[in-house]
């Protein structure tokens, strides 16, 4: 950010700074396309299994206390979300732009089968609520993040530590089944998510400026940009449809 706040006071700065907010608005916009791509093979993939009883019999089971449980194809796809985003994230500046499109994607079809649940525990019409409040939350707080000139990195470090301790809070809670801590958790959730939006967005920003006009990195760096943004906004819904949604 040093380097680029010295290059718009030198000659042919407006030139130069008119380039830059043009890329940066293109970058962006790349970024909220393909997050959006994103959602929407999540909710389709999602919507899909849960009105195929094969499809949805493969990864769940009703237990005997009339719960959905995992079946052991249903782990594996809980869990292979989990193991793409940890190889996505290490191994990017390995792969060629396609792979990582291609990882990017795969993670999200499996996320949608994974979340197919929520179609048939809660109304359609409540989800639908809740995804626009998500969306109304998650875009004003996204604006902001763009916009800001104040310096999110401690708020958004505060943040990430607040994210483990709702994660053990979440793991403690399988075991208690408390109310009470289960209430608390989601929202945290909700707030954590929503600032974790502002941070992440201003993180892309400022990593376009840091990595200068290397289009290879500025495609990966757009998928990775996409893919914290699609965490934020799917947090957001989840943690806010434990309060919204209308069990069936």
């Amino acid at each position: 950010m040093a380097d680029y706040d010295n290059r718009i006071m030198q000659p042919g700065a407006a030139t130069a700074t008119a380039t830059y907010d043009a890329g940066l608005r293109a970058h962006m916009l790349r970024v909220y396309n393909y997050m959006a791509g994103a959602l929407a093979l999540t909710g389709v993939v999602a919507y899909v299994f849960a009105n195929s009883p094969a499809l949805l019999n493969i990864i769940y089971q009703v237990s005997p206390q009339g719960v959905l449980a995992p079946t052991i194809a249903g782990w594996v796809v809980l869990l292979a979300p989990l193991a793409l985003v940890f190889f996505l994230s290490f191994r990017i500046q390995q792969m060629s732009q396609s792979t990582a499109q291609l990882t990017f994607w795969g993670y999200a079809a499996l996320v949608g089968a994974s979340l197919a649940s929520i179609f048939v525990v809660y109304t359609s019409a409540s989800i639908a609520t809740t995804f626009f409040v998500t969306a109304a939350t998650f875009g004003a707080m996204s604006l902001y993040g763009y916009t800001t000139k104040r310096d999110l990195t401690g708020f958004g470090n505060f943040l990430f530590m607040g994210l483990i301790g709702i994660l053990i809070a979440m793991l403690v809670n399988i075991w208690l089944q408390s109310a009470a801590l289960n209430f608390v958790v989601s929202v945290l959730g909700v707030l954590i998510f929503t600032g974790l939006t502002a941070w992440d967005t201003q993180k892309i920003k400022q990593y376009y400026y840091a990595i200068g006009h290397d289009s290879v990195l500025i495609g990966k760096a757009a998928i990775m940009g996409a893919l914290a943004l699609y965490l934020d906004f799917l947090n957001i819904f989840l943690f806010l449809l434990r309060f919204m949604g209308d069990r069936r």
